[in-house]
């Protein structure tokens, strides 16, 4: 299943993305009219019942196929609904950095011997077709396309060979960076979890419908033009030892999202170096996930907003 969350007249609500349009799961419940279960209201309860849950949405779309011609009022086009990151409040999002070997060659940088683990936080997390807000004190700002583990259990010290009993699904981020920020702080969490800086999304696909998360193409384009592409079978650390690794030490809880690394052609990389400016589009896409766009935008600090607002007096 690919499931979505999204608002429609001002209400946030979950769907199944179907082609071209989302089917509302909450309305659906309420035709449904089954008292027995209560069907969860976001994305993050959604993954922590998923064991009872994804049973029922089952139950509700073979329902909707079968009286799909009177059951109405509860699919939209995508054009009528706004989409916003799947998960909205995860507790953690956990990166891994430095994880495609292309991407530490063009970064200069040895390949690390164990997994280089960073964070970003909730406040980074925005949506398909949100903007990417370049900050007021940043001129080097960077897109990286990265595959995202979802949790759907808690984990804890698991081994490599039980990790995808512990996967909801998959989705996609773009781990956007400040270069400055991140190379003149000594650590990276400046650099990496300003506002905006870890659009997601816009969809979440089961695991069962991912054959091998080892094996999927994966590129950006920046304005049309191809900037990354690689496929996830370059990943140094695979996700089954990431998952396992990060359990040793940290519990894993269900929603938390796991960024699974970069492949190479981040701007940074580049000669000259590419950084994100005002107006730029960016797509990441993956396969059997989908495609994740963003716009950039370039941030007005608050001195520019107060002439903007005494010139319009």
């Amino acid at each position: 299943m690919k499931f979505m969350t999204f608002r429609y007249q001002s209400t946030t609500r979950l769907g199944v993305l179907q082609e071209n349009s989302v089917l509302d799961l909450n309305a659906l419940h309420k035709l449904y009219n089954n008292d027995d279960f209560i069907l969860p209201t976001t994305m993050e309860q959604l993954i922590q019942m998923n064991e009872k849950s994804l049973p029922y949405v089952e139950q509700l779309l073979r329902y909707y196929e079968n009286n799909e011609g009177v059951l109405t009022d509860i699919s939209y086009n995508l054009s009528e609904i706004e989409i916003l990151a799947p998960v909205l409040t995860p507790e953690k999002i956990i990166c891994v950095g430095l994880n495609y070997m292309d991407h530490c060659i063009e970064t200069g940088l040895e390949p690390p011997a164990s997994p280089v683990i960073f964070s970003k936080y909730a406040n980074a997390i925005i949506g398909e077709k949100d903007a990417i807000e370049i900050p007021i004190n940043s001129t080097q700002v960077d897109f990286e396309a990265e595959l995202v583990v979802v949790i759907g259990k808690e984990a804890k010290r698991i081994t490599e060979e039980a990790a995808e009993e512990y996967i909801f699904g998959y989705t996609i981020m773009n781990d956007v960076s400040a270069r400055d920020h991140q190379f003149s702080d000594g650590q990276w969490v400046r650099g990496k979890t300003a506002d905006t800086f870890a659009p997601i999304g816009p969809i979440i696909v089961t695991k069962d419908e991912v054959d091998d998360p080892n094996n999927l193409d994966i590129y950006l384009t920046l304005n049309g033009e191809v900037m990354q592409q690689s496929n996830t079978k370059n990943l140094i650390f695979r996700i089954p030892y990431i998952l396992s690794y990060l359990s040793q030490s940290i519990t894993l809880k269900p929603g938390d999202l796991i960024a699974t690394g970069t492949p190479p052609g981040v701007g940074m990389g580049r000669n000259p170096k590419v950084w994100l400016k005002d107006g730029d589009q960016l797509s990441i896409s993956i396969e059997n996930i989908g495609t994740l766009t963003n716009s950039v935008i370039k941030s007005v600090g608050l001195e520019s907003k107060r002439k903007e607002s005494l010139s319009s007096l």
